[in-house]
């Protein structure tokens, strides 16, 4: 298992959408700003969004198991292997992010129970 990095790529902001459902001082996402760089692998990254990474944990798995030599899907998604590009689930504000698989082993910090 490799590790996978994770890169904000913005957090984005439906004014119509907030101004009818979200409360008074509403705004664009607290937890995450463009350009943070996370690191994971089979865990959630110190610092990460829980929702977020509910959103996103399962192109993480599949890039960190190998994913990185094809395309996802039948090809007609993104053009570059190892790459996915995913936001969270916040209909308001969802943050957008940059999923790249690397050669850089994942490192347990657990012993695993058998």
């Amino acid at each position: 298992m490799n590790r996978v990095k994770i890169t904000v790529l913005k957090t984005t902001f439906d004014e119509e959408l907030a101004l009818e459902y979200g409360v008074e001082g509403f705004d664009k996402c607290p937890m995450l700003k463009a350009g943070q760089v996370f690191y994971a692998d089979y865990a959630k990254p110190e610092g990460f969004c829980d929702e977020a990474w509910k959103a996103i944990y399962q192109y993480v798995f599949a890039l960190a198991h190998g994913a990185k030599e094809g395309l996802f899907y039948f090809g007609d998604w993104i053009r570059k292997p190892g790459v996915a590009i995913c936001s969270c689930n916040d209909g308001l504000r969802p943050v957008i992010f940059k999923l790249e698989a690397t050669d850089e082993a994942a490192e347990l910090d657990y012993i695993p129970v058998r």
